[in-house]
């Protein structure tokens, strides 16, 4: 089934060329100034600390919530980091660079060491030293969404803060500017904005956007009834809504919400509500029910119901890749998204699925970045790599001392 509706686009996607000098200019000086003092000009996109590099510097997060034991896996290296354990943490989320371990005290904030800068037209990948931050003090149910000026975190009571990136970078959490009001979802940095939903009793959420201090300065026209699930993608914010999606995007300044229906009517326990994709993409999947995967293409404004076997996770790098899913026979199969026809599966790697909430266990997930995917195989100990481009081959396969039950990938 394919619905489609027309959205403005926006200008075409990163071209990721790296160039580390002439395309940054040609040596000139960083505007931050922070760059060591030199008779030579500071490189543009300089990170006091950090090493640059010419190619991506992923890095696996692992956490094994039945332990609390935490591991750092460089996938340039190849090499496993012992760092301290996360007692209690049930949840990892990521925004490219910190990991997120959320617990029932609060969050605990890892600087994972690994990054990249986008500048539009090229990027820059670094990375450093993996270092402790702090934890945050929020309940559960806490959410957290970042970009390259602020993190946010969002409580289960609809009230929202802002932590400065600055401070996390250099290895603080720093003070916290509570948002006033509160708020129907996550508070999602954006352009420089934060884009949220606000709801009266018994009214379905409309799309706010704030300034950084919390100041409403937008307020397109949008209705979101049942919101769940938020991504950033390419071409704006993604919010989930209970009869399709809402994709807020800006364009010189201007703010504006489109409607991405289903397109028919949909059971609540069919709906995508928790999006999953390769950072830098626009297209986004999300589990429909047991047996299907949504697919979200944000650029065109069509869903795709994508008929599987039982669904345990999914993820898809897009612009033409497969749409990769681990079933409940402990194998990864590929589907042509616009057809829907099956292309390819492994034979099975997870010889046990663990149960939710059983000993600390959590459902596998699939991280993807430009050419692999990676699948977490808590029981087996170990994680696998996967060239989704070459017939889900298994490219490499890392073996740790540690139940990897939560795993996210940073450096993208």
């Amino acid at each position: 089934m394919l619905v489609r509706k027309n959205v403005t686009s926006l200008a075409p996607a990163l071209a990721a060329v790296i160039l580390l000098t002439a395309g940054c200019g040609g040596g000139d000086e960083a505007k931050s100034g922070s760059g060591p003092a030199s008779s030579s000009p500071t490189p543009h996109g300089y990170v006091e600390g950090a090493t640059e590099a010419a190619e991506q510097q992923s890095r696996l997060l692992l956490g094994d919530p039945g332990s609390g034991e935490t591991r750092v896996l460089d996938l340039i290296t190849g090499k496993v980091h012992d760092i301290a354990r996360s007692p209690g943490a049930t949840a990892l989320t990521t925004d490219g660079r910190f990991g997120y371990f959320h617990g029932p005290d609060g969050i605990r904030v890892l600087d994972s060491g690994a990054w990249m800068v986008d500048h539009g037209d090229h990027v820059h990948y670094y990375r450093a030293k993996i270092k402790e931050v702090g934890e945050l003090p929020v309940g559960t149910g806490t959410s957290i969404r970042s970009d390259v000026g602020v993190t946010v975190t969002s409580s289960a009571d609809g009230k929202a803060s802002v932590y400065r990136r600055a401070d996390l970078e250099k290895g603080a959490l720093g003070t916290p500017s509570p948002l006033p009001g509160t708020f129907a979802g996550a508070v999602v940095p954006y352009a420089e904005h934060l884009v949220t939903l606000t709801a009266e009793s018994g009214a379905p959420a409309k799309v706010a956007v704030l300034d950084r201090s919390g100041k409403r300065v937008a307020a397109p026209e949008a209705e979101c009834e049942q919101p769940r699930g938020d991504a950033v993608t390419r071409r704006g914010v993604v919010l989930g809504c209970a009869d399709g999606a809402l994709l807020v995007h800006e364009d010189d300044g201007a703010f504006t919400a489109e409607k991405i229906p289903y397109g028919e009517d949909v059971p609540t326990a069919e709906r995508a509500v928790e999006f999953r994709h390769r950072p830098g993409s626009s297209t986004l999947t999300a589990p429909a029910g047991k047996d299907a995967v949504w697919v979200l293409d944000a650029g065109e404004g069509a869903w795709t119901r994508v008929k599987t076997g039982p669904v345990v996770a999914a993820n898809t790098a897009g612009e033409g890749s497969p749409l990769v899913v681990l079933e409940s026979d402990g194998a990864l199969h590929g589907y042509d998204i616009p057809t829907g026809k099956e292309t390819g599966a492994t034979d099975p790697l997870l010889k046990e699925l663990p149960e939710a909430g059983a000993g600390g266990g959590a459902a596998p997930v699939i991280e993807v970045d430009r050419s692999r995917a990676y699948l977490n195989d808590p029981e087996g100990k170990r994680v696998y790599e996967i060239d989704y481009n070459d017939d889900l081959r298994v490219a490499r396969t890392f073996d740790v001392d540690v139940r990897p039950s939560l795993m996210v990938e940073t450096g993208r």
